[in-house]
């Protein structure tokens, strides 16, 4: 690596996020580098097929779609860093495929580690490129991460209102025609929206409607026990009190967990 040059290809559609790589890359290698530069799938498409190079550093987003499109219609054997503001859960597949990723807005720091990991593997020679399975299951996962979800609610307080953010939320518990929702710091805050309506706003990747009255969100589970009856106890962050499964929705619960 430190002998031959490395080309590298960028597939970046903004300008700004282009030339904040660029300095990124001058910073980490200093010499030793070239590049070619894409914005859109055609023009990335025509580099791929004319050039080979060291490794990608790519958006998902290009300005004739995304990234994941242009991947499937050319053949290359080529490392790929992903450089995206795509929540980070969308890239759970590439641990498995030994593909780094920079989540924006990132910092030198982030993206040394990712250059340091693609040297490592490739250096080890077991580095994998994207295949069609992983790009079909990144395309899924893209597509469900842009359904509209709630983000915050907006909480009625004496003082005025509050924003509380969705991710915040540990547990979601009915009470009437309106919920409180118990955050991870323990403080409670009144939702005027019944259980149903709250939870069908929800990401259900992230949360779970445990029984009739309660919604936990994965992220803030911090242990489950078995109980009788074929159900389980929940202890959850921010929560004095265990929640718990109802018998029907133990085995739904289950393989939630492991997806």
């Amino acid at each position: 690596m430190k002998t031959n040059t490395v080309k590298i290809l960028i597939l970046e559609d903004e300008i700004p996020a282009y030339q904040k790589l660029m300095g990124c890359l001058q910073a980490f290698f200093a010499e030793g580098i070239t590049h070619d530069w894409a914005r859109s799938i055609v023009d990335g498409r025509q580099l791929l097929n004319d050039k080979t190079y060291s490794f990608i550093l790519s958006d998902i987003q290009l300005l004739d779609g995304i990234s994941f499109d242009l991947f499937n219609s050319v053949s290359i054997d080529t490392p790929i860093i992903f450089c995206s503001a795509h929540d980070d859960y969308l890239f759970q597949a590439f641990n498995t495929n030994g593909i780094a990723y920079i989540l924006k807005p990132y910092t030198q720091t982030d993206f040394n580690k990712a250059i340091e990991k693609y040297q490592t593997l490739f250096q080890q020679g077991d580095y994998n490129t994207l295949n069609h399975t992983t790009i079909d299951a990144l395309k899924s996962a893209l597509k469900e991460e842009n359904t509209s979800y709630k983000k915050r609610f907006v909480i009625k307080k004496s003082k005025g209102i509050q924003l509380l953010n969705a991710s915040d939320i540990s547990v979601v518990e009915a009470s009437g025609d309106f919920c409180i929702a118990t955050d991870n710091q323990g403080k409670r805050h009144t939702i005027s929206q019944n259980i149903s309506s709250i939870y069908n706003q929800l990401n259900p990747k992230r949360y779970f409607k445990i029984n009739r009255s309660e919604v936990v969100h994965i992220d803030c589970i911090e242990n489950i026990e078995s109980h009788f009856k074929n159900r389980l106890l929940i202890t959850m962050k921010g929560l004095k009190d265990t929640v718990m499964t109802s018998s029907s929705t133990t085995a739904e619960f289950r393989k939630w967990l492991e997806q």
